[in-house]
């Protein structure tokens, strides 16, 4: 299995990054031997990956970074480097390579203390790999002080240091950073490529991997995780029962608060499965004896952890109710469609009688500024508004 095979629908970007790879693999391997290194290349030292969520830009990059990685024998026979099987490539895309150190938002925002260390690394030689790589999976989370940190590195990297940052939309990432990348646009993939890959893949019968497609609306992971969890799919129906529920405003307070209480509970199931794991890796890596106290000197390092999983788990929830709220979107444009009796497939087939419902009793105009109430709300999360406070103020406005 090649590295590029978790990437959906990406055929245009899976070409220019394999070529590039291949362009990488004949530097090294010349610099290594020390001839002249070619010097026509589509190979650079800074990537901006952008797409809409689920469209697969952080496994790109991932897999792009296996791809340089590769020490597979075959690409001294011609192969294209990015085989999937060695030692280079597996470790690249389990996050366990030496040289390859991912940055994530823990919470809201990546701190400058977050990116020290990292800046630092990506100044040095690579360890034992062939590149040194640096991928930010969410570039659009730098702040002024962290994205000038990296804006420094990238502006006079080391000769084998590539950083691969990822980001919704080009103007989420500072002028002065995107400047110095090359950019490569991720596009949604289309609900039968979601659905070939996840009876591919994942078993899923044919039927219900082309129902979770639609209802992930191009979203990959959140296709796979409504067509495995059963509770995903339960939530899912809370969010897409609300329009049904704000003809009054106690019920909208009530449906506010509901869809509060759905994401904070999803955050809760994914927080508990990730903070469970980090924290008894890093009481093992302290020294501590199973079940018993840790060693002196590591509450520091204990109380760190817990704080960042605290901030992590605030924004997981954000980015929990944001899926929601995507889906209350697609809910209206199915409504839309039916009003206008547009052809389009709908999203939402499986509640076609609440849709057919809420667009018989409204207007065209009204399921538009219903649809600007939820993007509004959004925004509102965007800014740090209180979570209940912005989605209250939604559904007054959905009523």
């Amino acid at each position: 299995m090649a590295v590029w095979d978790d990437l959906v629908g990406q055929t245009r970007v899976e070409e220019q990054l394999a070529a590039a790879a291949r362009d990488a693999d004949a530097f090294v391997t010349a610099h290594e031997a020390g001839e002249p290194v070619p010097e026509a290349s589509k190979m650079t030292h800074a990537w901006l990956f952008t797409g809409p969520p689920g469209a697969g830009r952080v496994d790109a990059a991932r897999a792009f970074a296996a791809a340089l990685q590769c020490v597979s024998p075959d690409r001294a026979l011609g192969g294209t480097p990015g085989c999937g099987f060695c030692t280079g490539c597996h470790t690249a895309l389990i996050g366990t390579h030496a040289d390859v150190t991912t940055v994530s938002a823990v919470g809201t925002e990546i701190l400058v203390r977050d990116m020290r260390d990292t800046v630092r690394k990506s100044f040095t030689a690579p360890a034992n790999g062939r590149w040194q790589i640096i991928l930010v999976t969410d570039a659009e989370r730098l702040n002024e002080r962290s994205g000038n940190a990296v804006l420094k590195a990238v502006e006079e990297p080391a000769p084998r240091t590539v950083w691969l940052l990822c980001s919704p939309s080009l103007d989420d990432v500072l002028p002065t950073i995107r400047s110095r990348c090359r950019h490569l646009n991720l596009r949604t993939p289309s609900v039968e490529a979601v659905a070939d890959v996840l009876v591919r893949r994942d078993g899923i019968e044919p039927g219900t991997a082309l129902a979770a497609a639609r209802a992930g609306q191009g979203h990959v992971g959140r296709a796979r995780r409504l067509a495995t969890d059963e509770r995903a799919r339960a939530r899912r129906a809370v969010v897409l029962k609300l329009p049904l529920r704000v003809a009054d405003i106690g019920g909208c307070f009530k449906a506010a608060q509901e869809l509060i209480d759905t994401a904070a509970e999803d955050a809760k199931q994914v927080a508990e499965e990730i903070d469970t794991k980090e924290t008894e890796e890093l009481r093992a890596a302290l020294g501590a004896v199973q079940g018993g106290r840790m060693p002196r000197g590591t509450a520091g390092m204990m109380k760190e952890l817990e704080e960042n999983q605290k901030r992590r788990g605030r924004r997981t929830q954000l980015d929990t109710l944001d899926l929601a709220l995507t889906d209350l979107t697609g809910f209206y444009r199915d409504v839309l469609a039916l009003q206008l009796r547009s052809r389009t497939p709908l999203t939402n087939e499986d509640v076609r009688d609440a849709l057919e419902t809420v667009a018989r009793d409204t207007t065209p105009e009204r399921t538009l500024r219903r649809i600007e109430a939820v993007l509004a709300c959004r925004e509102a999360l965007d800014r740090n508004v209180a979570p209940l406070l912005a989605v209250e103020a939604m559904t007054m406005a959905l009523r």
